[in-house]
């Protein structure tokens, strides 16, 4: 059969105190919408619909890269409201699963085995025990164990609510049942609205059979209501993503001090020091050494690199044997070859350094062309942008640059040659000779220091 889903996104999020809409809030740098989504997308559906209300423009402009059926729920009168605005585009011969866009963490795993609870003539509901349900719908069985209804905390009694299995608010329906239970909806509750999980009661009421999945990971089926919420699940993803790291070989020196909020791909005999976020898409080779309080943003590092503390890196390729740091920062389109040396305080940007050259103590490097062997003395610079354009510098292999120079692009330095200290370069230096710009040392003997005239 066709599978659909259905994704409700419509809430407002008022406990969350934001402008923004619920869904957009992010979780490890990723919208929670698009954690929903992403999960949703391994299952192959046949179609995706999300319904929409607060600040629909931005959610879908959010996840816009994908197909999907945009549904819009003008009015929020409860989830089986929602539900039913997006069935006017789904067949009959098709299986409904619904997804809630706050529900950031259920995992492939826990759909599929959802998805095999349900068939053309019987449904199935994700459920939870939990030792504390309350706020949860409760999942209510009869004396065979078959599932009666669902009752909301609102309209639970008191023997209701000491039922310990809730439900997630996650279901796999056959449409054409689906579709007639929902026009059978009723809003007369405590809250005024149309319950989804009313259909539970009326498809018991019709001897369908309602399978039920459990989950034994409460963190799957939670949702985000508030800022306390969202953190606890960002603590809790986390924790499941360093795990995944260290069983896979790295070394995390305190694992509740790392983030990672993208893909890590790990070689052998890694090591992560505290304080560490590793954001996108990071491939990290054997024996890389990772030092406190580092920032690493898409970055593909080789072997043996070693990168010391409070760095910052984003968009760049690390040849193997490199050192960087500390407090260095390697800006987008950066490229180092194998063995370069980038030390304290020292900015490259959109550059390329050859093999084996050294950058090592307060210098800026931007759009520039290194060659091999160069070593770049202290309190160097490139003069790359004018105010209007930028330009390239090019400095050849085997070039020796003296500390506190200026090289004021565009401009080469040829192969071999050395850049006297406290020089500014704006022409060409040919290779194998020294070129510098200075004015002649003076003293003035005469010369007082001004002081302050005494009150």
């Amino acid at each position: 059969m066709k599978l659909s889903i259905i994704i409700l996104a419509a809430g407002l999020g008022k406990r969350m105190h934001s402008e923004l809409p619920k869904v957009l809030h992010q979780l490890a740098d990723k919208p929670l919408i698009r954690h929903v989504l992403d999960t949703a997308l391994t299952l192959k559906p046949d179609s995706i619909h999300i319904v929409y209300g607060y600040k629909g423009e931005q959610v879908r402009e959010t996840v816009a890269d994908i197909h999907i059926n945009w549904v819009e729920q003008a009015q929020q009168l409860g989830t089986g409201h929602a539900v039913a605005q997006a069935m006017p585009e789904i067949a009959d011969d098709a299986m409904v699963l619904v997804l809630c866009g706050d529900v950031p963490l259920t995992s492939p795993a826990t759909l599929q085995a959802l998805c095999s609870q349900a068939d053309a003539n019987s449904l199935g509901v994700l459920t939870v025990e939990l030792d504390d349900p309350h706020g949860y719908g409760r999942i209510v069985r009869n004396a065979q164990g078959q599932v009666e209804r669902i009752v909301e905390e609102k309209e639970a009694n008191t023997d209701v609510k000491q039922i310990k299995e809730v439900n997630a608010g996650l279901y796999i329906i056959p449409a054409v049942h689906l579709r007639r239970w929902l026009a059978s909806l009723n809003n007369n509750n405590v809250q005024g609205e149309y319950y989804l999980t009313d259909i539970i009661a009326l498809a018991a009421q019709d001897k369908l059979p309602i399978h039920t999945y459990t989950t034994s990971e409460r963190y799957e089926v939670m949702g985000v209501n508030d800022r306390m919420q969202l953190a606890t699940l960002e603590r809790y993803y986390q924790t499941q993503q360093v795990k995944q790291l260290i069983l896979a070989g790295v070394t995390v020196r305190d694992p509740a001090r790392l983030d990672i909020r993208g893909t890590v791909q790990a070689g052998h005999d890694v090591s992560i020091d505290i304080n560490v976020i590793l954001e996108g898409d990071i491939t990290l080779g054997h024996r890389v050494k990772i030092g406190p309080h580092t920032v690493i943003r898409n970055a593909k590092i080789g072997d043996d690199v070693e990168i010391l503390s409070h760095c910052v890196i984003e968009d760049v390729i690390i040849g193997a044997g490199c050192r960087i740091g500390p407090f260095a920062r390697l800006r987008p389109d950066t490229v180092l070859a194998e063995d370069v040396h980038i030390g304290n305080f020292v900015e490259i940007k959109k550059s390329t350094v050859a093999q084996n050259s050294k950058i090592n103590h307060l210098s800026y490097v931007g759009d520039s062309e290194v060659g091999s062997r160069v070593n770049i003395g202290a309190g160097t610079i490139t003069c790359n942008y004018d105010g209007a354009k930028k330009h390239k510098t090019i400095i050849e292999d085997d070039v020796f640059v003296g500390s506190d120079t200026q090289l004021v692009a565009p401009v080469t330095v040829g192969a071999g040659a050395t850049i006297g200290a406290g020089s500014t370069i704006t022409l060409n230096a040919p290779p194998d000779a020294l070129t510098l710009n200075r004015t002649p040392q003076k003293t003035i003997t005469s010369w007082r220091r001004p002081t302050k005239k005494k009150s």
